[in-house]
């Protein structure tokens, strides 16, 4: 079975992505560049298509890639400004980067590692791991009430509107994409469920609103 491509990195501008997409050419990982999140990965919970460039690899080539970059981001230690804006931070601000690794650069996040060693704070691997690890667990828990999309949902399709069909379709399978590369479901069993139901019943009632439609303009 050919391996799924995940989202790595997720870009303003195309000139940003292609300097990461240079890099993982060189060291023959292979990548797809992306405009915009597609629709499998969009959450109604916030967010929204905005327009991103993303890079997606395979899972399998995540660790290797996340090496190559700490080893771009060390390079440029030695020519960081002094007036650089991490070290205004906290130890506790430099910490939250530690923890929140994937709302920074990798240079941002090593950088945070230098600074708090250099203020004689323990960063070891065990604790970088720990604080992965709970990031990740963090991220993938389901999103929050989406009772508002189940009833417009349910009421679309009821009157055999296709975009019950739709909202029915996302709340069922939506997935989302986290750091490491590994793809969840967006929500609950309970709301994916409820989805479900929605998309079915769209499923049946909007072709025969189309032929009912299509009979009475007759």
């Amino acid at each position: 079975m050919k391996e799924q491509f995940s989202i790595f990195r997720k870009f303003p501008t195309l000139e940003q992505a292609n300097e990461l997409a240079i890099e993982l050419g060189k060291q023959g990982i292979d990548f797809i560049l992306d405009d915009n999140v597609p629709p499998v990965d969009v959450t109604f919970a916030g967010n929204t298509l905005r327009n991103e460039i993303e890079i997606r690899i395979k899972q399998s080539d995540f660790e290797k890639a996340e090496e190559i970059l700490e080893k771009n981001a060390e390079t440029l230690m030695d020519e960081v400004d002094k007036d650089y804006y991490l070290f205004e931070f906290t130890n506790e601000e430099l910490y939250e980067i530690l923890l929140k690794s994937d709302e920074w650069s990798k240079f941002d996040y090593t950088l945070a590692q230098k600074i708090l060693e250099k203020r004689g704070k323990s960063v070891d691997k065990d604790l970088l791991n720990s604080l992965k690890n709970e990031r990740l667990k963090e991220l993938a828990k389901p999103e929050g009430n989406q009772k508002p999309w189940i009833f417009a949902g349910y009421l679309f399709s009821l009157l055999g509107g296709f975009l019950g069909l739709v909202i029915g379709y996302f709340l069922w399978t939506s997935k989302k994409t986290l750091p490491n590369g590994q793809k969840v479901y967006s929500y609950t069993e309970k709301d994916r469920k409820q989805g479900m139901y929605i998309f079915y019943i769209g499923l049946i009632i909007f072709p025969v609103i189309l032929i009912i439609r299509a009979f009475s303009s007759i």
